[in-house]
């Protein structure tokens, strides 16, 4: 296999088994075995467990992000994009592999001090915050920079609200009360 493809191929087996078992509990050599690679291969890609995980962070995030926004461009213009953010979360909340957001499970498992991964999950909270404001600014009138900022940071506590307790829950109520109240935000 060609060294690109080698370290694609670590990335998502790392991610099946951080989303599904968490990173604490997954262990480099299981890694290893679900890859079918010789420890080498793994440490010649990645110096660290963190490196993985740090991979495994932008691997999920990407394939999201990109899911959100075909997801976004098939709705209506105005409120509608907003709403199917909520939208969005329900279908991911009903596919089989839902497992709440990989971000929150894995920063509840890492101590605080873990700067480098805090940051990546930091920077993926902050895009979607900057995404949020930006369909407020190009679908709802009137709002300066500012307060499309303000509305979006308001949208993300819903969602990420909705994300965590739809997990908890193992009940998509807390999707459709998000939503809801976001309709009544907007």
């Amino acid at each position: 296999m060609k060294r690109a493809l080698v370290k694609q191929h670590i990335i998502e087996t790392a991610s099946d088994l951080f989303y599904k078992n968490g990173y604490n509990r997954t262990g480099i050599n299981e890694i290893i075995k679900e890859a079918s690679i010789a420890k080498a291969t793994l440490y010649n890609h990645f110096k660290s467990k963190e490196d993985i995980c740090v991979a495994y962070l932008k691997f999920k995030n990407e394939g999201f992000v990109e899911d959100l926004k075909s997801f976004i461009d098939t709705k209506t213009k105005g409120k509608q994009k907003l709403l199917g953010l909520f939208d969005f979360l329900q279908s991911f909340y009903n596919s089989k592999e839902f497992n709440g957001c990989w971000c929150i499970n894995t920063v509840s498992e890492i101590p605080k001090s873990n700067e480098v991964i805090r940051k990546e999950i930091i920077a993926q909270k902050e895009a979607l915050i900057l995404f949020i404001s930006n369909l407020v600014q190009d679908n709802l009138e009137g709002y300066t920079e500012d307060e499309s900022l303000k509305i979006a940071k308001q949208i993300f506590i819903l969602y990420e609200g909705a994300i965590s307790e739809s997990h908890l829950q193992e009940n998509p109520w807390p999707i459709q009360s998000a939503k809801s109240i976001c309709e009544q935000l907007l």
